[in-house]
């Protein structure tokens, strides 16, 4: 499928990133191109992010605290977020989680995430799941009370997937409304519809890797935004 194509599916393309460059020094992040990182706050300052063979290599470090957050800036009510990702271990994952830094109901702005694993594909709704503040201090007190908990368990759907190790592959996330949807390889893997992921404005992608992933051509695709 062609780049015009996709603008024509999902709107105007707001941002694409094919990491064709090289890095100044080896020891901290830099990656350019408006992108950050967490390794400064959650992982002492160390590299966890590396450029190279025109990809983007992300490894948690062994001194990390946290699953490597790599971010950009990604504004759009509805839109799609296209790149090529491959996964060199079994236990390996790409999580594409969209946030809002303005909306201080949940934690750290979490809205929903789309994870991506050599075994399943799982959406969730975080905004009204997990990531509520209400919600996340009851969880963390392990004070949920029991409807709660099978609520939080209509906030996850997971789809099973065969993905082979150390091989690239396409995926594309979409989200209409209240709709989420995941392809990978122009195969629909599963869509999930719910509240969260119609937040009116989406503000920010994080790419979340909790071990190694490596990420190339991302392009972002604003279909209508927020006025």
């Amino acid at each position: 499928m062609t780049s015009s194509l996709l603008a024509e599916d999902h709107g105007k393309l707001i941002f694409q990133d094919d990491f064709e460059r090289n890095e100044s020094q080896e020891t901290k992040d830099e990656i350019g191109k408006g992108w950050g990182t967490n390794s400064r706050s959650r992982a002492a300052g160390n590299k966890q992010v590396d450029l190279k063979n025109g990809a983007m290599y992300i490894s948690m470090h062994k001194v990390a605290d946290h699953a490597v957050s790599v971010t950009h800036p990604a504004e759009f009510q509805d839109g799609a977020v296209e790149l090529r990702f491959m996964l060199e271990n079994e236990k390996d994952s790409l999580g594409l989680n969209f946030a809002d830094l303005k909306y201080k109901k949940v934690h750290a702005g979490h809205l929903f995430v789309a994870k991506v694993s050599p075994r399943f594909v799982e959406l969730t709704d975080l905004k009204t799941g997990n990531m509520d503040l209400k919600t996340r201090e009851l969880r963390l007190a392990q004070k949920l009370p029991p409807e709660l908990q099978e609520q939080l368990k209509t906030k996850r759907k997971r789809f099973p997937v065969k993905l082979k190790t150390g091989q690239w592959y396409t995926l594309l996330v979409t989200v209409n409304g209240d709709q989420l949807t995941v392809k990978i390889d122009s195969e629909t893997i599963g869509s999930f519809s719910s509240a969260g992921m119609a937040h009116p404005t989406k503000r920010l992608l994080r790419l979340a890797v909790p071990r190694n992933a490596v990420v190339d051509d991302v392009k972002i695709y604003a279909k209508t935004v927020q006025e």
